[in-house]
């Protein structure tokens, strides 16, 4: 019973929300601590990822320092492309996730975010932005007075 007043009450929130206008913007510092706390907390998951790929890979710990003579040159450059590879992967997963929570809670793009849109008789694959610059009335190149003759 209880669950069934939380789902009207929601539902009715909802209808309330939707009919008002919006009157205010998103807020960009919001998005920006968002993004930011994204990229911390994927940056601290990345690295203990990385670690356990490396010790289930190799099955010793990963190299501390490229530079100690006891590493061999192909470690430290295995452990350089395996721990970075990891880690810019977890961040693009979790700052994509951020930015589809966004979409999903507000219902518009993250702040400076601009909308992808498919020209016609263009690749599906190939993103294209939706305003084109606009095209200039003359073609003659303007020229400041500091670059002329020189």
């Amino acid at each position: 019973m209880a669950k069934k007043k939380q789902s009207e009450h929601a539902r009715k929130l909802a209808a309330e929300a939707a009919a008002r206008p919006a009157t205010k913007a998103h807020g960009k510092r919001t998005w920006k601590l968002m993004d930011k706390g994204a990229a911390l907390v994927a940056g601290m998951l990345a690295q203990r990822a990385s670690i356990l790929a490396w010790r289930t890979v190799t099955g010793k710990k990963p190299p501390t320092s490229g530079q100690h003579p006891e590493v061999t040159t192909g470690e430290a450059v295995a452990w350089a492309v395996v721990g970075g590879a990891i880690i810019e992967l977890v961040k693009v997963g979790m700052r994509r996730s951020t930015a589809t929570y966004w979409v999903r809670s507000t219902g518009t793009l993250p702040p400076g975010m601009k909308p992808l849109a498919k020209a016609p008789g263009a690749n599906e694959k190939e993103p294209v932005l939706a305003d084109p610059a606009p095209e200039r009335a003359s073609t003659k190149k303007k020229i400041s007075r500091r670059s002329r003759g020189r």
